[in-house]
């Protein structure tokens, strides 16, 4: 989750935000049907509860799936507030609609009839008359697509609503899944840059969070579960009819009966994802350059080899796969200027991965005897890569103090020229940096993941190597601690050396148990 409240509400960019002193209304306990998300909940309900005249402009995005729309109808069901969810419609139909809509929520005896957005954003603002009211508008893009120049209409209501003194209490929420088109609405180029007081996205469930929310208390089945579905929270009830493996034993049997299965929506998820995003102009390419990662091109060189496509064709792909946050660019911890790139939606990686090249066997052939040849490649380029993730994500998150010589700030791949190997790279699977400003901070840890071997001292050996290679090039490696993570254990040799205090070694149980 990330919250945004500007640095100075007040200023003339940001004619909505009061800048008075506030003292929170009655509180919004969160209802008992939204599962975690405790800071997003508390981030909106103060929000909506905020006392200071004058309308606010709050921002909510998050790709689909994630519980957005879930959590702004508990909030304005939990603050008698007023919700409307819009669709690809004409401007017409959609007026019409929220006319009518409206008029439920106020019990009033016929639709307004208004000429335009201008009237109607005026009726919504007035919803906050006399008290602190939300006012959604979820899938906001729908509505900016129907009718381009609502962004400066809704800049004009609310100086209206400002210079005009009415000084209402709405609080209006604008939110979409549509990443990069709610990036643009919000712009420095935009008529709606800093208007909003609030800047909320809604991501998947962290690893930890998700597998509470599956019940998954067995870590290794924990992985296996994440690797597939991650976290987000849809894919959890309506998605697989509310399956869940029974235990570590049943995983590949549930893989069989819900991902592999046509009949079940999750079977066909992955295809949507791509085709529901707006900037993925030329699917054709993003799926192939999709795939083309999921194979293990990690930079924009290889996917174009891959490929047999012209750099700049692959960036086009890239870059709106960037936007819509499905594909992630990793810096190298070693080589700023260079990047990782990797799927961010596991689903996505499971599909290009292992089931893309076999969906029509899938709707010939039994699924389980499909799941049994695909089943070794799933663990090799599906959990062992995701395993690695999941490790970056627990130094980030939750590492405790004194876990590493320092506070980690950044964590990811690296890559150092081995001079002593005819110029060969040498590459660590994470590398954790501390705070710093434009240059790195410190090198806190190098390490290796391994999901389906146990780690032993060559491994060590291998992390102790590129120590040496980076101390030669002039990095500080004198508190730089070696870690090994590993999910199918460590040997006795390699125990020792961590008894030692030579190296830190963590398992799935520290992974989801331990900090």
């Amino acid at each position: 989750m990330d919250v945004h409240h500007p640095e100075a509400p007040g200023t003339p960019d940001a004619p909505g935000v009061p800048d008075a002193p506030r003292t929170p209304g009655p509180a919004l306990p969160k209802p008992p049907e939204v599962f975690d998300r405790d800071a997003e909940w508390a981030a909106l309900a103060d929000f909506a509860r905020d006392p200071r005249p004058g309308s606010t402009l709050g921002v909510v995005s998050g790709r689909s799936r994630q519980g957005k729309t879930f959590l702004l109808e508990a909030l304005t069901r939990a603050a008698d507030g007023f919700y409307f969810a819009a669709q690809e419609a004409a401007e017409s139909e959609s007026l019409q609609r929220l006319a009518d809509e409206l008029a439920r929520h106020t019990g009033a005896a016929r639709p307004a009839r208004w000429t335009g957005w201008d009237d109607a954003l005026d009726a919504l603002l007035a919803l906050g008359a006399d008290r602190p009211v939300p006012v959604v508008l979820d899938e906001f893009p729908h509505l900016v697509r129907q009718s381009p120049a609502l962004p400066s209409t809704v800049l004009r209501a609310w100086t209206r609503d400002h210079d005009g003194q009415r000084r209402g209490r709405a609080r209006l929420l604008l939110s979409g899944s549509a990443l990069s088109v709610m990036n643009r609405l919000f712009s420095a180029t935009s008529p709606l840059h800093g208007l909003a007081a609030l800047r909320l996205s809604v991501g998947p469930l962290g690893f930890r969070r998700a597998a509470r929310l599956w019940g998954a208390d067995d870590p290794h089945l924990a992985v296996l579960l994440h690797s597939v579905v991650g976290g987000t929270p849809a894919y959890r009830y309506a998605y697989v009819r509310d399956d869940a493996p029974a235990g570590p034993g049943d995983f590949d049997a549930w893989v069989v009966r819900t991902v592999l299965d046509p009949r079940v929506p999750l079977f066909h998820e992955a295809a949507h994802l791509v085709e529901e995003e707006p900037a993925l102009t030329d699917r054709a390419v993003c799926h192939s350059v999709l795939a083309a990662v999921a194979a293990g091109c990690t930079g924009r060189g290889d996917v174009a080899v891959r490929l047999g496509l012209r750099l700049e064709d692959v960036s086009h792909a890239l870059v709106p796969l960037q936007d819509c946050g499905l594909l992630e660019a990793v810096p190298d911890a070693f080589q700023p200027h260079r990047v990782h790139l990797c799927i961010a939606e596991p689903l996505l990686a499971f599909e290009h991965a292992v089931l893309r090249p076999h969906r029509s066997r899938l709707e010939q052939e039994p699924a389980a005897r499909v799941w049994a040849e695909l089943r070794g490649t799933f663990r090799t380029r599906v959990v062992g890569p995701h395993f690695t993730r999941i490790c970056r994500e627990w130094v980030l998150d939750h590492a405790g103090p004194g876990t590493f010589p320092g506070e980690p700030a950044a964590a990811g791949p690296g890559t150092a020229a081995d001079s002593g190997r005819d110029g060969a790279a040498l590459a660590v699977d994470l590398a954790v940096r501390g705070p710093a400003g434009r240059r790195p901070g410190a090198l806190l840890s190098v390490g290796t993941t391994a999901w389906d071997r146990p780690l032993d001292l060559p491994d060590l050996a291998h992390l102790r190597r590129a120590l040496d290679l980076l101390a030669a090039r002039g990095e500080d490696t004198s508190r730089t601690l070696p870690a090994l993570y590993g999910a199918a254990g460590f040997t006795p040799a390699l125990e020792a050396a961590a008894a030692r205090g030579e190296a830190l070694l963590v398992d799935p149980d520290r992974l989801y148990h331990g900090s």
